[in-house]
């Protein structure tokens, strides 16, 4: 018995020791940098024209990213649970390699693809419908490395997804698309919003893939990321961490949110996001 609570001992204070170490420490560090000439310094280099525009930036193109991977990313998982098709399984594995390749040889895939030589972005600009270098690129960036988060969050819950719901749905005459966006949708709902939310925050610290495809305009396609490591060139250090710490809080809110939103097993999800004439809905296990 104590031998047991020994271990037991030992695997938490490793797990602690794990995650200070990795992250708090590290958090603490560039907190302690960010406000080490006081609050009214990091409020001004956060506020800065250009430090400005970047964050507006990256909060407009991630949420873009996020819209767009709620709606295409839940009918793709969909489609890969529910229907057999030629070259799924190939198709399937592809869906992970953003998370296999670098992010830089994204971003050269997208300029090889949309840049004024490639054949397809050549055509767009002949019709004045430029990608590189512009607000679309950086969407596009992040659309490709933040692509799997909400198919992979969706698949393993619709698969556990019980089906005779839909088929009662059917049955009373509702549509195979109403009974998509008011039985299934609302029955996947924790997985959904996971995928959301991480690909939200994802989409917020990349930098490797738009460091390519934006051009680092100042005012018109510098990201926060990007911005950051400009700043650090050009030895402002502070300048970097202040903003560096305004995109973790936003981060760490969202996941503090979607923590909030899906719960442990056991406990209710708030009532607004609670589907209409079902019981509240728990977090499978």
């Amino acid at each position: 018995m104590r031998s047991r609570r020994v271990i037991q001992l030992a695997l938490r204070s490793a797990a602690v020791g794990y995650v200070v170490c990795l992250i708090l420490l590290p958090l603490s560090a560039l907190g302690r940098e960010a406000l080490v000439a006081g609050p009214g310094r990091f409020v001004e280099d956060v506020t800065q024209p250009q430090a400005l525009a970047a964050l507006t930036l990256t909060l407009e193109t991630a949420l873009i990213t996020t819209v767009i991977h709620a709606v295409l990313g839940t009918i793709s998982a969909v489609v890969l649970v529910r229907y057999e098709f030629p070259g799924k399984w190939f198709l399937n594995a592809l869906v992970d390699l953003p998370f296999a390749i670098p992010t830089l040889v994204a971003g050269l895939m997208i300029a090889a693809i949309y840049g004024p030589t490639g054949v397809l972005g050549a055509w767009l600009q002949d019709r004045g419908l430029a990608i590189l270098y512009e607000k679309p690129g950086i969407v596009l960036a992040m659309l490709f490395v933040t692509m799997p988060f909400t198919i992979r969050a969706l698949q393993p819950v619709l698969i556990e997804l019980e089906r005779e719901p839909e088929e009662a749905a059917f049955t009373l005459g509702a549509s195979p698309w109403t009974t998509f966006w008011t039985v299934t949708v609302p029955s996947v709902l924790p997985g959904l919003l996971t995928g959301v939310f991480l690909t939200f925050v994802r989409a917020l610290g990349e930098f490797g893939a738009i460091v390519i495809v934006a051009g680092n305009i100042p005012m018109k396609t510098q990201v926060a990321s990007v911005y950051v490591y400009g700043e650090i060139e050009s030895y402002n250090p502070r300048g970097a961490t202040s903003v560096s710490i305004a995109i973790l809080a936003v981060s760490f809110l969202a996941l503090v949110l979607l923590e909030r939103l899906t719960r442990p097993p056991g406990e209710r999800m708030p009532a607004l996001l609670r589907p209409r004439g079902r019981a509240p809905m728990t977090v499978a296990s």
